[in-house]
């Protein structure tokens, strides 16, 4: 059994490899040649956590597998991060373990990747102004990734709490851009792609806000509850989701199922458009909208991408079972 520490995967797996697994990974689940298991997720009655378990199979690749993890909200105080992780990985053929990968840095940079895949797919070519809404410690991978995605000329930003922007301001500094906070209005008024990452149980993007054309992508909402656009928004957006059953459940257009505003055919597979099944956007004007709730099979593919990476360069720890 092979192990990739947390310090190894993030050394070797980068953003490009990152986008490449979580792009093939989708095109899988559009074919039909993957799939995920249901997802187990609860409190566990200490520590205010957050525990779960996502799984599932890419019969394309063979990569059979388990993310184990969840959200301890007094870790910051530790000095460690909320979000916690170990992937394992399975033989199909045999049920065997094959490798433990540190998974904290490779569910951020895998998220990211998945609001990127969106966006070179579902973005104008043109678009020039990227809005970022939330600045905590994910929002940073969300704008590196999306920034290699088109030819922005300058970032707005919004949080909750102003000084975090700090932040994605140094981002913007190392690619040469530059960044300016504003009211969430005038950035939905401004951005041609937003991404919203927070935790919010409210809608935060209005409909009336967003301009024609935008393309927004969704990455916060994960749990039953949550909410970040409203329900009008998905509505008169075109829709697409990583997992059509998830999104209905725990992600984004959860609410707008619920109201019935939108029903599971409305709702388009990004995997259809990665493999030319769905032409995507079809207008300058036309709205879209990408729901990221995040999959287990995510986090198989940028765990096995570790340790291919790992093996190729000898740094994977090898240990009898």
């Amino acid at each position: 059994m092979l192990i990739v520490p947390e310090a190894t995967a993030q050394e070797l797996v980068s953003r490009e490899d990152a986008f490449t697994a979580i792009e093939s990974v989708f095109a899988a689940m559009g074919r039909g040649d993957a799939y995920n298991f249901p997802v187990v997720r609860e409190a566990i009655g200490h520590a205010d956590a957050l525990y779960g378990f996502k799984s599932g199979f890419d019969r394309s690749e063979m990569i059979l597998g388990v993310k184990a993890g969840g959200y301890w909200p007094g870790n910051a105080d530790k000095g460690l991060t909320n979000h916690q992780s170990t992937v394992f990985l399975f033989d199909p053929d045999t049920g065997r373990p094959t490798a433990a990968v540190g998974g904290n840095y490779l569910t951020a940079v895998r998220t990211a990747a998945s609001s990127s895949v969106s966006i070179r797919y579902l973005s104008r070519p043109d678009s020039k102004v990227l809005g970022m809404v939330g600045a905590g410690h994910q929002a940073a991978f969300q704008m590196r990734s999306a920034l290699e995605q088109r030819s922005f000329e300058r970032v707005v930003g919004w949080n909750i709490e102003p000084s975090m922007l700090d932040r994605l301001a140094e981002v913007a500094k190392e690619a040469g851009l530059p960044f300016e906070s504003v009211e969430l209005q005038d950035l939905c008024g401004q951005a041609d792609v937003i991404i919203t990452i927070t935790s919010s149980f409210e809608p935060m993007v209005m409909r009336d806000w967003v301009k024609p054309g935008a393309h927004i992508a969704c990455m916060g909402t994960d749990t039953k509850g949550k909410q970040e656009v409203d329900s009008a928004l998905v509505a008169a957006a075109t829709a697409f989701t990583d997992e059509v059953a998830q999104s209905i459940s725990i992600g984004e257009f959860q609410h707008a199922y619920a109201e019935k505003r939108v029903s599971e055919k409305d709702i388009v597979p990004i995997g259809a458009v990665v493999n030319g099944d769905h032409p995507g956007r079809t207008s300058e004007d036309e709205i879209t909208l990408f729901d990221g709730t995040g999959v287990g099979l995510q986090d198989l593919a940028v765990a096995a991408a570790a340790v291919k990476r790992a093996q190729e360069t000898g740094k994977a720890q090898e240990v009898e079972i």
